[in-house]
């Protein structure tokens, strides 16, 4: 089976070139692609240097430069990783052993478990945006994934060839992992060791600003792939808003036959529509998403004929 190695690159020249050696020591037929993304450095000469299938992609950003991998490369098992030699190349067997065996779609180095990140990696609210994240899509989908954020994942071609990918940065993880739970693709946890970066290597990772991108992320794919429930959460608000309003205005006239809180009543009239309006809002949005999952299913069919139907 032919296997890539995908590696998204922003100025790594220090690590660059040992990220490729080690992979080669592992898998030595795996082609190994490096997309630079507008480096300022050498990651580039460097990554040819070593052996690499080097491009260069235009477009600012981690998911852009993923979107690229996947519409070009065409192999039977997609490894990706990032450039910054903090996963360690000897995980990979791991990695692609449940594509091999066709017990997974996508397969998640999780790097929590072990408690190798956390030790490794100091920096102020990664471990906090990181259980945050975790928890959040886990109760969203009932499921019980370790590691939602890590960048080393394997793949196998139909999963790559069947994912829309929207994010332009970092937030690419998350919605590579709640495309998969939303659209029940098989995916297994692999527990891996993290190292982090050799001094010197600076993470382009903004934890404040990418996370709030992280976040919004989510609240958009909620609102996409959950309409009802998304829009019955802020109907049911408003609805409690509106009664917590008109619950004394109902009150005073059940008691006096008048009103005298006018204002409150149009406020818990106006809360209460808005709650049904959100309410009816989301019964039609689920009907469309339920008929566009149907479409994504037959199409999967279709992909699967192709890319994952033969023995």
């Amino acid at each position: 089976m032919e296997i890539a190695i995908l590696v998204p690159c922003y100025n790594e020249e220090q690590t660059i070139g040992k990220v490729i050696d080690d992979f080669k020591r592992e898998l030595p037929d795996a082609k190994i692609y490096v997309y630079d993304n507008n480096s300022s450095d050498r990651t580039y000469e460097i990554a040819q240097q070593h052996g690499a299938i080097v491009k260069k992609e235009t477009m600012q950003g981690k998911g852009n430069v993923v979107r690229s991998m996947f519409r070009e490369i065409d192999v039977d098992i997609y490894v990706m990783v990032d450039g910054d030699d903090t996963y360690p190349a000897e995980f990979v067997h791991e990695m692609i052993k449940p594509i091999m065996n066709k017990e997974a779609n996508m397969v998640i180095g999780d790097r929590l478990s072990n408690g190798t990140y956390f030790n490794e990696n100091k920096r102020m609210f990664h471990n906090f945006g990181n259980n945050l994240v975790k928890n959040l899509i886990n109760f969203l989908y009932k499921s019980d994934i370790k590691d939602i954020m890590t960048g080393y994942r394997a793949f196998d071609k139909l999963f790559v060839k069947s994912m829309p990918i929207m994010s332009p940065g970092f937030e690419i993880e998350t919605e590579m992992s709640l495309h998969a739970l939303d659209k029940r693709f098989k995916i297994v946890e692999v527990p891996i060791d993290y190292r982090d970066r050799p001094e010197g290597s600076e993470s382009k990772l903004n934890t404040f600003s990418d996370g709030i991108k992280v976040i919004n992320m989510i609240f958009t794919l909620f609102k996409e792939f959950k309409p009802f429930q998304f829009f019955s959460l802020w109907s049911s608000v408003l609805l409690i808003l509106g009664l917590a309003v008109g619950l004394p205005v109902i009150y005073e006239f059940i008691k006096t036959d008048y009103i005298t809180k006018v204002p409150s009543a149009v406020l818990a009239v106006g809360l209460v529509i808005l709650a049904v309006l959100l309410f009816a809002v989301g019964l039609i949005l689920d009907t469309i998403s339920s008929l566009n999952k149907k479409q994504y299913e037959m199409e999967i069919i279709r992909l699967s004929s192709k890319y994952g139907g033969k023995e």
